[in-house]
């Protein structure tokens, strides 16, 4: 997607502001499954269908909360964080992060984004700063809010 007016020249303009938006994504238990496999997490509130059904005070599984937190990149990517004059970004890391709600396998999940700061960094580099706010359709609270770093590449 792309936001009308956003280049690497008119970052500050946007400074402050929601730059968007990402589509809703199912974190179904494929999804947490293949994650678990992935990482080693193979903890039952995550995988064991039926035990969760019996014993998670959510009423089933959910998803690890670093699946949550990885999400944002392809989610601020499809919404347009990264402007189209940039050569690159890259993950730069993250200021903080909290997770909020548990994110019920099935969820439907998407990212809301404002840009916190942009800072040139010299060399045609410039570092983002985002607040990501990962909503959980029908939910009253996010799964997450994190601010993240993003180096771009002018």
């Amino acid at each position: 997607m792309k936001i009308p007016g956003y280049s690497v020249a008119t970052l500050g303009d946007f400074v402050g502001r929601e730059l968007g938006v990402s589509e809703w994504v199912v974190v179904d238990q494929a999804r947490i499954n293949a994650f678990a496999h992935c990482t080693g997490d193979n903890q039952w509130i995550h995988v064991d269908e039926e035990r969760a059904g019996r014993e998670s005070p959510y009423g089933g599984t959910v998803a690890h909360g670093y699946l949550s937190l990885s999400l944002l990149a392809a989610l601020t990517i499809e919404m347009g964080l990264i402007p189209v004059d940039a050569k690159a970004g890259v993950n730069y890391g993250l200021d903080k992060t909290r997770f909020v709600a548990p994110v019920k396998a099935g969820a439907r999940v998407r990212n809301r984004v404002v840009l916190l700061s942009a800072e040139n960094k010299g060399g045609g580099r410039v570092l983002l700063k985002t607040e990501n706010t990962l909503e959980i359709d029908g939910e009253n609270k996010p799964a997450l809010i994190a601010e993240t770093l993003a180096m771009l590449v002018a």
